[in-house]
């Protein structure tokens, strides 16, 4: 018996208490190979000695300061470290608890900057169908995953979603893969204009897809559009680097990939590697300057801000990353990735679409490959898949509704950015035979 609310009732859930590495142990003394990182989180494993250390070491210091009264020196350093790194035009950081705080904070924060300006009437948002910002109310309403948002819908802000760049299932045989992204850009600009450009606050993305749809990769040149459009109506770019960025595609943040910066950016899950709960939205210097020079305040506020701990997780995650060159890893290991999911299941009848960069990948799975045509919802596929790799000792991250919310089943991998290629084959030797198993237990 359990006195916790799981997040599904009727499962049995194994007891994890331990974890070294690229691996957690349960208390049967069962390993698995942690090759979904949690969700896309522990980008160092497990255990990091070091990052362990700084840990302890902030505790052996201060725990805890609200920042009503205080700054640290550990939440300024991880500051000056951030914006060090981060993309052209960003110079501040307001830390977070995790990416749902930091997609609130980020709409909250673009809403104010407007407020500041003297446009309080700009109060829309735009989003894309089939992405995913988070599970609280104002991240839900932003997020366009369909299943999620359906019984709370009544609860939600209004917004508008326009089409994800969502190559595999949504370009036209007639487009190249930059006319596709010329007409989502189009897309964009037609529901400001709809809209009035004058009542527009944001376009909101991830820069590379997550959970709800399995890391889709914008096409080449689409964000560059995307940003020449908001430039163009004085709409911010809102970027959700939660689960894609830190490092996670090979770079330390996506939208490098894309030649552009946003005006706002949100980050977690990799910033603190699962070590302490933290997130971050990194603004632009014109966020900050309407900020200083109108009321001068953000008004906004978390009891857990800049937790001291968490900082020194964070902080220390990152220069062990950028100490060991743990991104050059990312690029080698991920592309290795991308060939042995290739060679597995590359020509796999069921298998539409192999996706992603870096170590950020999904695997699309369909009833019929040549006319994409998906498996009943009703077998709930990934969630097999998911449940023969945990029996064989390896964990991914399953979602159905890939296509719409209702249809569509895919498997997502996000390994720690210390894998090897050993590491590497066994995942892909174990998912094949978690995707066979489950798929003799529907045929």
């Amino acid at each position: 018996m359990t006195n916790i609310l799981h997040r599904s009732i009727a499962h049995d859930y194994p007891l994890a208490v331990a974890g070294r590495g690229i691996r957690i142990e349960d208390a049967e003394g069962k390993s698995y190979i942690d090759a979904s990182g949690g969700a896309a989180v522990t980008c160092l494993g497990h255990a990091h000695p070091d990052v362990l250390a700084a840990m302890h070491a902030q505790l052996d210091r201060l725990a805890y300061a609200h920042t009503s009264f205080f700054s640290t020196p550990v939440a300024e350093e991880l500051a000056g470290h951030l914006i060090a790194h981060a993309p052209p035009g960003i110079g501040h950081v307001y830390f977070v608890s995790g990416g749902s705080e930091a997609i609130e904070a980020s709409l909250k924060m673009a809403r104010q900057y407007f407020v500041e300006r003297g446009e309080p009437q700009r109060r829309q948002f735009i989003a894309r169908r089939q992405s995913y910002h988070g599970n609280t109310l104002g991240a839900l309403a932003i997020g366009g995953n369909a299943w999620r948002r359906q019984q709370f819908a009544p609860m939600l802000i209004e917004t508008h979603h326009v089409s994800p760049c969502f190559e595999y299932r949504d370009r036209r045989p007639s487009e190249t893969p930059q006319q596709y992204g010329e007409r989502l850009a189009k897309e964009l600009e037609d529901k400001i204009l709809a809209l009035g450009p004058e009542t527009v606050i944001g376009f909101v993305a991830e820069t590379v897809g997550g959970a709800t749809a399995g890391c889709i990769v914008p096409v080449e040149g689409y964000f560059k559009r995307v940003r020449e459009v908001c430039d163009r109506y004085g709409v911010l770019l809102i970027l959700d680097e939660v689960m894609c960025g830190m490092g996670r595609t090979g770079t330390l943040h996506a939208c490098a990939q894309e030649g552009i910066a946003p005006d706002i950016m949100a980050i977690a899950k990799g910033l603190g590697g699962g070590f302490a709960p933290i997130g971050a939205v990194l603004l632009s210097e014109k966020i900050f300057g309407a900020f200083a020079q109108g009321s001068g305040f953000f008004q906004h506020g978390h009891t857990y801000l800049g937790h001291p701990l968490a900082c020194a997780a964070a902080l220390a995650v990152q220069q062990v990353i950028r100490r060991d060159r743990l991104l050059e890893n990312v690029k080698e290991q991920g592309t290795y990735l991308e060939r042995r999911l290739a060679e597995r299941f590359g020509n796999h009848h069921h298998v539409g679409d192999i996706r992603g960069r870096g170590l950020f990948r999904a695997v699309e799975f369909v009833k019929d490959r040549t006319s994409k045509t998906p498996f009943d919802p009703a077998l709930k596929l990934s969630a097999r898949v998911k449940r023969e790799a945990m029996q064989r000792g390896l964990l991914v991250y399953p979602m159905g509704g890939t296509i719409d919310g209702a249809r569509g089943d895919h498997v997502m991998l996000a390994p720690p950015f210390i894998v090897t290629p050993r590491d590497v084959d066994e995942i892909v030797d174990k998912l094949g035979d978690a995707v066979e198993a489950a798929l003799a237990s529907v045929a």
